[in-house]
């Protein structure tokens, strides 16, 4: 079985989120079961600097231009075809926005050709490979489906959804420029509220549709999460399915990490104190094992619910704890950590932007890990607490929901706890949580067995991937 993923990113190759592990170890999941997978990505220049590239496949004049489509292979052995456009991806800033966070106005050329290519991938301009399955990922790669369609359904298609609230919705001028048939922008196509979505052409023309979490599947299907598509979703819930995101163990694994302090494991955990210790010395923190000390790895943003930490912050100094926070985003969320942060350093640490070393050190050396989410799709941040040892605070919804056990008596009494959950989406609901948080760490034997419960936990990806095979013969690959 041939199978073609369709991403904006991978890692390690570029990361600027969570889709970027999903792509990076999904494909390398799936190989063991017996499925030869390859990915196409837009030629960033970090895609192309990190790719051993073994030649050119075809050359393709496009509405977009003149391209090149390379093959080449990751560190790990994954087959890689690149679009080699300079024009449309060598650029400053990031991969969707400039220097100055604005979004390139041609966006929509620039991952509409993602989806183009998908498709002759699809019809066969590679005469040695072929897929069978196009499996698109987000909106970046949401136009792939359509193009499949238009040219008569060459491969079957799977759309997966990792976080509905960004769709890449454009200006109605703009599906002229992406080479799609007339009849396409309607209601049944890409037209959403007269605009083009790359969003909903995914949805609409999947043969199946996943998201990355079960309860994120459900939530989606309803106004509140539906993002405005919630009538599609519920139109498409016979294909709509969601498959748990998993964790990569070569990477997320404190018995191996050769980024922290040192490695323990869920049978021999004590070592973690002196991850906590080491965390505590670099962020200028008083170095007390005694205090509980919570954590923030995320992007600063109002879905995350960071505002709710800044809140709160209190509930947790008061009582002795600390806190350390690595993040970017909301310039105003920015300013307000560093603020507290200055006004209490031996207590409270903060960096602004991302380091993907830091974020297992945080990891390693956190007590807790702070998830209160509006929403969450799935969740990378609460499985790698788990594998750590962090137990995650987390809001019962989506992902965080399938994934972590609460520490109610019953739950603790039956050995099955993980971590701490609560409902409503505010400042007191997450004080409650944080206050269970403290009372479970005064009865050190309990928060040992729950911490042991949490980092025994498997969510590696084998599970994900036999899901996605089982999708992917049900569509009679």
């Amino acid at each position: 079985m041939q199978i073609l993923h369709v991403c904006a990113e991978m890692f390690p190759l570029l990361k600027t989120g969570g889709l970027a592990d999903v792509s990076g170890a999904l494909p390398i999941a799936l190989r063991p079961l017996g499925a030869d997978v390859r990915v196409l990505l837009p030629g960033f220049p970090a895609i192309m600097q990190g790719l051993d590239i073994s030649g050119e496949v075809v050359s393709l004049h496009s509405f977009a231009g003149e391209l090149r489509i390379l093959f080449g292979q990751t560190a790990e052995g994954v087959g890689v075809y690149v679009i080699d456009a300079p024009h449309l991806y060598a650029r400053g800033g990031n991969p969707y926005q400039d220097g100055n966070q604005h979004p390139y106005s041609d966006n929509h050329v620039r991952f509409a050709v993602l989806g183009w290519v998908a498709a002759r991938l699809a019809e066969g301009v590679d005469p040695f490979w072929r897929p069978s399955v196009v499996h698109a990922h987000d909106w970046h790669a949401g136009l792939a489906p359509a193009y499949i369609a238009a040219v008569g359904h060459p491969a079957r298609t799977v759309f997966t959804i990792h976080n509905l609230a960004y769709q890449g919705v454009f200006s109605p001028s703009d599906f002229a420029a992406v080479d799609l048939p007339a009849h396409f922008f309607s209601v049944n196509g890409v037209e959403f509220h007269g605009h083009l979505s790359f969003m909903k052409a995914g949805i609409y023309f999947a043969d199946r549709v996943t998201t990355v979490s079960p309860t994120y599947a459900h939530e989606i299907a309803g106004a509140e999460q539906g993002c405005g598509l919630d009538g599609l979703l519920r139109d498409r819930g016979e294909a709509l399915s969601g498959v748990l995101n998993g964790v990569d163990d070569a990477i997320w694994n404190p018995a191996n990490d050769a980024l922290i302090a040192t490695s323990y494991s869920a049978e021999k955990p004590t070592a973690k104190a002196k991850c906590k210790a080491a965390l505590q010395l670099s962020m200028g923190l008083q170095e007390n094992s005694d205090a509980p000390l919570f954590a923030v790895v995320s992007r600063l943003t109002e879905q995350k619910g960071l505002h709710l930490v800044l809140e709160r912050l209190h509930e947790i100094t008061s009582r002795g704890g600390q806190f350390v926070l690595l993040g970017s985003g909301d310039a105003n969320m920015e300013a307000a950590f560093r603020v507290a942060a200055a006004a209490n350093p031996t207590q409270i640490a903060v960096k602004i932007g991302y380091d993907e070393a830091f974020s297992h050190q945080i990891m390693a050396g956190s007590d807790v890990i702070m998830v209160p989410s509006r929403f969450e799709p799935c969740g990378l941040t609460q499985l790698y607490g788990l594998k750590y040892g962090a137990l995650p605070l987390v809001r019962r919804v989506g992902g965080l929901a399938d994934t972590v056990v609460d520490c109610s008596l019953e739950n603790l009494q039956e050995g099955i706890a993980t971590g701490a959950v609560f409902d409503g989406f505010s400042g007191d609901e997450l004080a409650r949580g944080i206050r269970r948080m403290f009372a479970l760490w005064a009865r050190p034997k309990e928060w040992k067995a729950v911490r042991k419960t949490a980092m025994s936990r498997d969510f590696a990806w084998h599970a994900a991937a036999e899901q996605y095979l089982q999708l992917y013969r049900a569509l009679g690959a």
